[in-house]
């Protein structure tokens, strides 16, 4: 297993620079902050987060600060470049190799893949990449596994598919990735158009069985876990090929009646008009447990990076 040595200091750029046994030690941490997030902790005091995010946020954004502020750290930075002097025209360079001054950690967001590499490159404190552009989400893909596990007790063993925009959605690139790690089934259930990327096939393809699908209800019935992403207009270059796609695939109870009594059904959230409200109240929801789940593991690899977890 794992030391926490081998976290501190460390950038999170992809998911791809994980080993298994380094996120199942991951998880184990973010098992251990489950009660801390309720009491709270000085773990970090005198600690400062940087959050830059070119691009907008809720959850993710907010979960990085609850998790520095619950483990008694504080947070700097921008929600918006317009706030910045982003919007003077300073380079992201230039920008990260002046808040390093400021902070401990930056957290980025960026609309362009490659923004958080090419920012680590620069920086000289770590950086965990929020997202960037449609390429990888790697702290949603380690929140989701460890919902996974809450949910069903083990990773290994079990169907899952992966439904939606799976071409521009960065959240099932890193889940994708992640799961290559596990004995799992991936079934991807998508529209022609929005098909896994071919990148993302030939990574994972030979370490985990995986199928494509655009009939969900081909899988369904065997599935464990069903991801549900939603179709993400803001990346389209073409809006004419999103008015083709959108509202392709609907969950709503009707369609879960063909599936098993413990399927879980997931969703990294916003949600559009891919899952019926009427979904939120059963036992198949966990989209929003997940939130919650992104707390603690956020809490979890702050303190490995910043060596509070010895």
């Amino acid at each position: 297993m794992k030391g926490s040595h081998e976290f501190v200091n460390r950038d999170v750029i992809s998911i791809r620079g994980f080993t298994r046994e380094e996120i199942d030690y991951i998880l184990e941490v973010s098992r251990s902050m489950e009660s801390i997030v309720e009491r709270g902790s000085d773990m970090l005091r005198g600690k400062i987060m940087a959050e830059l995010f070119f691009e907008p946020s809720t959850r993710t954004r907010l979960s990085f600060q609850t998790a520095m502020y619950k483990l008694g750290g504080n947070v700097i930075g921008f929600a918006e470049p317009k706030v910045s002097s982003v919007w003077k025209g300073e380079t992201l360079a230039d920008t990260v190799r002046v808040v390093e001054n400021y902070a401990d950690i930056i957290v980025l967001r960026h609309p362009l893949e490659g923004a958080a590499r090419f920012a680590a490159e620069y920086a000289h404190i770590p950086v965990i990449n929020a997202g960037s552009g449609a390429e990888e989400h790697p702290t949603q893909a380690l929140l989701d596994l460890y919902t996974i596990l809450k949910a069903k007790g083990r990773i290994d063993g079990l169907n899952i598919i992966l439904m939606g925009d799976l071409r521009y959605g960065r959240t099932v690139h890193s889940l994708a990735y992640a799961l290559s790690n596990y004995d799992v089934s991936l079934h991807l259930v998508s529209p022609a158009l929005l098909r896994m990327r071919p990148e993302v096939i030939e990574d994972i393809e030979g370490q985990i069985e995986v199928s494509e699908h655009t009939d969900l209800m081909e899988v369904l019935p065997d599935a464990d876990v069903l991801y549900v992403t939603r179709i993400q207009k803001e990346r389209f270059p073409d809006l004419g090929e999103y008015e083709k796609v959108k509202g392709s695939y609907v969950i709503d109870l009707e369609v879960l009646k063909k599936a098993k009594d413990d399927l879980i059904v997931m969703h990294p959230l916003p949600r559009v008009d891919e899952i019926a409200v009427e979904v939120d109240s059963t036992p198949f929801a966990k989209y929003f447990e997940q939130v919650r789940n992104g707390v603690v593991v956020r809490m979890a690899l702050l303190a490995l990076i910043l060596g509070a977890v010895k």
